[in-house]
């Protein structure tokens, strides 16, 4: 098979933050313009190239998920994992590469590249830029690995990966092998994002829609076995959210929405959740998107307090 690969013109500050941190499972590659991505799906790699004049492939990730955000929530999503040290300087970047006053505290929608799986070489392995890069490209060029500059690409990044061992045994790309997708581990800036767009930013019990007041709920906590897929998500308001995971709300398999007695025991207080026990919650449209029966089933038996 072959595959794509994007090279994408990155900051230097941005990549220099980021390869300082060995702990990041994933990273944001931001564009302040909002602009759309389609270039690659997902497990393709995206590689960053670092401004002229130094004319390298230093770094990149395996490509998980695209989409527009506020600035505010990828801040929640990701942290450093953004390539800034905190919300405010992320804010002055967006604000100087749009050429706005440093003083416009509009929640930004950029566009963002959730990557996974990052890597960054060392100098001594960074790769120059191919023959048919152009010195006027300012954001970045897709190469398939069926073309000469693309098949070198993926065979010299492949060698240096190989050699890192970025990735886990049965994920590693053949050495000498045809190109193949990357299976993302999804990390738990990617699932928010996820579920939040999967539920097409709106609260699946009561389809409430102030983004600032949904949060994506695991289903199954991640420290107790569950995943960071969209299946194993809800995006709740964020009262409800809390209630989901101390065990006084639930979702059952049958995908109705329950509240404990409990709340009215120890709280003599709930009237408007109760409200809400035994209606239907949204589902997505995808199959492979909607809630897990199992994990549901999970928290019904572990967490909720009847």
């Amino acid at each position: 098979m072959t595959i794509n690969l994007v090279v994408a013109v990155t900051d230097g500050d941005w990549f220099e933050l980021l390869r300082s941190r060995s702990d990041l499972t994933e990273v944001n590659f931001w564009a302040p313009s909002g602009a759309t991505f389609q270039a690659l799906q997902k497990g393709e790699l995206f590689l960053f190239k670092l401004h002229s004049p130094r004319n390298f492939i230093v770094g990149g990730g395996v490509f998980a998920y695209a989409n527009k955000l506020p600035l505010s929530l990828a801040w929640q999503a990701f942290g450093v994992a953004n390539g800034v040290a905190n919300p405010q300087e992320m804010r002055l970047r967006i604000a100087r590469y749009r050429s706005l006053d440093n003083s416009d505290r509009s929640d930004f929608v950029i566009g963002c590249r959730i990557l996974t799986q990052p890597f960054f070489f060392e100098e001594k392995d960074w790769i120059p830029v191919p023959p048919s890069w152009a010195p006027q490209i300012v954001t970045f060029k897709r190469y398939n690995t069926a073309e000469g500059d693309g098949k070198a690409l993926w065979s010299a990044v492949n060698e240096r990966l190989s050699r890192q061992r970025v990735f886990a045994a049965a994920e590693e790309p053949a050495r000498y092998g045809e190109p193949q997708l990357i299976r993302p581990r999804l990390g738990q800036g990617a699932f928010r994002v996820l579920v939040t767009d999967t539920y097409e930013r709106r609260c699946a019990v009561t389809r409430e829609r102030t983004l600032p007041a949904l949060e994506a709920a695991h289903i199954r906590p991640y420290g107790d076995g569950g995943s960071h897929e969209a299946s194993n998500g809800l995006l709740l308001r964020r009262d409800l959210h809390s209630l989901f995971d101390a065990g006084y709300v639930t979702v059952t398999p049958d995908l109705r929405f329950e509240v404990s007695r409990r709340i009215k025991e120890e709280f003599d207080n709930g009237r408007h959740y109760y409200e809400l026990h035994g209606g239907s919650i949204y589902v997505p449209a995808r199959a492979d998107q909607r809630p897990d029966v199992a994990a549901l089933g999970w928290h019904n038996e572990n967490v909720y307090r009847g």
